[in-house]
């Protein structure tokens, strides 16, 4: 009879033991969280909230919508326009070589044309304009019809020959060469023809030591090359100098025809830079 009585005892404390924990838990839960969250159990005693939404989750940020894009605007100066069509041009080129359907091909012809014939026009107005208005018209300038060029050449050989009589009074010519330069062999007896035609004096200087026969009163280079600026050792080389500024005006290097030389001449005394063109 004491066994039968015990073994329930014995059954009702083990099963005490066990739950015990758990009531008194429960019983003191309300010590830690509000007891009217039906999840308080779980969230801060059981720490469990990976598994239950402990929180309320906070609805996510709407994202701003990107603003649109202004509308294009139709481009107002005619820089703006300009570049628009060639933009356009170049972007239906571009569709035809690398997508070349019929339609894109006639489209590019198209405009294409739309531009040959605007160029067409602009050509036209343009030779209109100058005809009419010959502060415009640069062939007044420098003609280019044969009557017109042939009239020009005479009247500038004219002023280039009056120029260079009176051209040795201020300036003088350095004249560069060497012995075993063919080239010097051709230039000089042109040099000394133009030099002695118009009186300008011509100062030989033999850069090798080797004689002329056509100035046959040389000096040997003693270093005037280098004092007038000359970095070029080429020859036959023809500097002008200067009397009033002391300075020298290269001319040029190599063989040139006495026409061409005396151009040259009256080109770098005569005229500013810019006029004659």
């Amino acid at each position: 009879m004491t066994i039968k009585l015990a073994l329930p005892v014995l059954i009702a404390s083990l099963l005490l033991s066990t739950f015990a924990p758990a009531r008194v838990a429960a019983e003191g839960f309300g010590q830690i969280e509000d007891p009217s969250r039906p999840d308080a159990f779980y969230c801060a005693e059981r720490k469990l909230g990976s598994w239950f939404y402990c929180a309320k989750p906070k609805p996510k940020p709407k994202a701003e919508a990107a603003p649109a894009p202004p509308p294009a605007q139709a481009p107002s100066t005619a820089a703006e326009r300009l570049d628009a069509v060639t933009a356009e041009l170049r972007e239906l080129k571009a569709r035809a070589i690398l997508e070349p359907t019929p339609d894109n091909v006639q489209s590019y012809i198209r405009f294409q044309r739309e531009q040959l014939d605007r160029s067409s026009l602009f050509a036209d107005v343009w030779q209109r304009a100058v005809w009419q208005d010959p502060s415009l018209d640069y062939t007044q300038v420098r003609p280019i019809s044969t009557l017109g060029k042939r009239q020009w050449l005479d009247d500038r050989k004219a002023d280039r020959d009056a120029a260079l009589v009176h051209l040795g009074q201020r300036y003088g010519l350095f004249y560069f060469f060497a012995q075993n330069c063919a080239p010097c062999g051709i230039m000089s007896p042109i040099l000394k023809s133009v030099a002695d035609s118009h009186q300008i004096a011509v100062k030989a200087i033999s850069t090798d030591g080797g004689p002329s026969d056509v100035f046959p009163r040389y000096v040997v280079d003693s270093g005037q090359r280098e004092r007038m600026g000359l970095n070029s050792k080429v020859t036959p080389a023809i500097v002008l100098f200067d009397s009033v500024t002391r300075k020298a005006v290269p001319i040029g290097y190599g063989v040139m025809a006495a026409d061409e030389l005396m151009d040259r001449i009256y080109t770098l005394t005569q005229t500013e830079p810019g006029r004659d063109y």
